[in-house]
């Protein structure tokens, strides 16, 4: 049985509730395709989010690695192809506002994704879930995650798939914020399920 390493993120900014959170938690445990889940959450924390990705990376030597995130104000579940080696943006829960940094100071400038992400995509939509590849994971700590997952897999040669998900708010943050899209709990987990069955399929 091969680990698929699954994180989610904390509340951040405007957004009291993270939908990630008890996706991860839910699926913590389970196996799907030919993996069971080991699952995280991450602190939205410029300084702090990377070395708890690499530590759960080096503790559970996972033979796969798929962070998600919120995308509030998107209406599609979105795979990311690209991280790009920059921290910039609003502040993180802890007050930090990286300008223009640097993720690796001797990294390359961005990574590509190395999951199957768009037989993710067509696998979402054949179930019925609005998706498209996303060439943006901006430069907050998703991006962040993404970059350093792929990293770390190049740093050690490491034939592991890695990359990140972007998912729509769900119906709860929509109730709280009014105006954005929103998804069921139900759908964001089929979605999220459906994205991992994919990554079976191509291995």
């Amino acid at each position: 049985m091969k680990t698929l390493l699954l994180t989610g993120f904390e509340p951040f900014l405007k957004f009291t509730i993270n939908p990630t959170m008890r996706i991860v938690d839910e699926l913590n445990g389970q196996v799907v395709g030919d993996y069971k889940i080991h699952s995280e959450i991450l602190s939205v924390d410029f300084k702090k989010s990377g070395a708890q990705l690499l530590d759960h990376l080096k503790t559970v030597q996972p033979d796969a690695l798929i962070s998600l995130g919120l995308a509030g104000g998107r209406f599609k579940m979105t795979p990311e192809r690209i991280a790009i080696n920059v921290n910039d943006g609003e502040p993180d829960n802890s007050g930090n506002v990286p300008v223009d940094e640097a993720i690796e100071e001797l990294g390359p400038d961005g990574y590509m994704s190395t999951l199957p992400i768009r037989k993710m995509v067509n696998r979402l939509t054949e179930a019925g879930l609005p998706a498209e590849v996303s060439n943006t994971a901006g430069t907050y700590l998703c991006n962040n995650v993404m970059y350093q997952g792929l990293h770390y897999a190049k740093k050690l040669n490491k034939r592991m798939p890695a990359g990140f998900i972007h998912i729509p708010a769900s119906h709860e943050l929509a109730i709280e914020h009014g105006k954005i899209p929103s998804w069921s709990h139900e759908d964001l987990t089929k979605g999220i399920l459906t994205c991992i069955k994919a990554l079976s399929e191509n291995e």
